[in-house]
């Protein structure tokens, strides 16, 4: 018997096998079964925005938020799509979303430091980046990301330290 947890699990590894298309009908089955369950919700929307569905995964990352409100992946996806459409203040206000229910998240830290630095705010960018690698060290992106920004701010030293580091790693 399918179970709404047996679909979702199915969901994510079809998902995460690069199927989306596939995805999405089993989590739709599986909300059928648990419809205010914020995880089918978030699942959901992390396949169809894989598919590009940007305004549906928006929607389910809307009703995951309406039922656990503290969900901040949702929150972080949410700010990704508005990023990826250019809508910079949607996606910054939905980062701090995710930072206020999450602030330990690296990945968060970077995405709202990269759409500072594409804005042009390069010590908010900064600032961003060094919370990233303060909470995983060897984050590549991040470090990659303050290296870049240290260049821009004309910060030299500390992008060549940046560069170092990234070099050991290999």
């Amino acid at each position: 018997m399918e179970t709404a947890s047996y679909l979702n699990n199915s969901g994510i590894a079809l998902t995460e096998a690069n199927r989306p298309n596939d995805a999405i009908p089993l989590f739709r089955k599986a909300l059928f079964m648990e419809p205010e369950n914020p995880l089918l919700w978030l699942n959901l929307g992390i396949a169809q925005q894989r598919t590009g569905e940007y305004d549906e995964a928006l929607d389910s990352f809307q009703r995951a938020v309406c039922i656990e409100n503290s969900l901040a992946e949702a929150w972080v996806s949410m700010g990704l799509i508005y990023y990826e459409l250019e809508q910079f203040g949607l996606s910054e206000e939905c980062y701090h979303a995710a930072l206020i229910r999450n602030d330990n998240s690296p990945k968060t830290w970077n995405n709202l430091g990269v759409l500072y630095f594409t804005e042009g705010s390069l010590e908010e960018a900064r600032h961003c980046f060094e919370e990233a690698v303060s909470l995983v060290p060897l984050y590549y992106e991040a470090l990659y990301n303050l290296r870049d920004t240290c260049r821009e701010l004309q910060d030299y030293r500390a992008a060549a330290e940046f560069e170092r580091i990234l070099s050991e790693r290999g």
